[in-house]
């Protein structure tokens, strides 16, 4: 068994990620999964048009848990109204990679990374309220 490092960066990368996923509040694990998410579809794409049946695999598995990571920290008793309508758009989003992946369909994924976009750049422009609301300060960009 070999115990050489093979991909220092990816090393490096995973041990990034799982060190801001443990520092983070609610409001940026959430912003980290749509985050995640957008990436995975531009990691699908790739896949797609380079015919990399086995990586396009795992990116869309990844988007796919990512939106029923999304839909699980939905809490329907505050907003059920919204909270509904966000469900419903992340189970269209789900089908619509779903055919994207059976049928390297581009323009499905076009879609589903048109619908994220406006979710995605809300949830970023509200963290100051949500910090607001938790009593903490809003931290200064440089």
């Amino acid at each position: 068994m070999s115990y050489a490092m093979r991909n220092p960066g990816a090393l490096y990368r995973q041990t990034k990620a799982q060190g801001s996923v443990e520092g983070a509040d609610r409001h940026q694990l959430i912003a980290m999964l749509l985050d995640g998410l957008v990436d995975r579809i531009s990691q699908a794409r790739g896949h797609i048009m380079h015919r990399d049946i086995p990586a396009k695999g795992v990116a869309f598995a990844k988007a796919i848990g990512i939106l029923g990571e999304l839909r699980r920290s939905l809490n329907h008793s505050i907003e059920p109204t919204l909270t509904g309508r966000l469900d419903a758009l992340y189970d269209y989003i789900t089908r619509r990679l779903i055919h994207a992946q059976l049928n390297d369909d581009l323009r499905a994924l076009d879609e589903s990374e048109r619908l994220i976009a406006p979710i995605r750049q809300s949830w970023h422009a509200i963290r100051g309220e949500y910090l607001a609301e938790q009593g903490r300060p809003q931290a200064v960009k440089p």
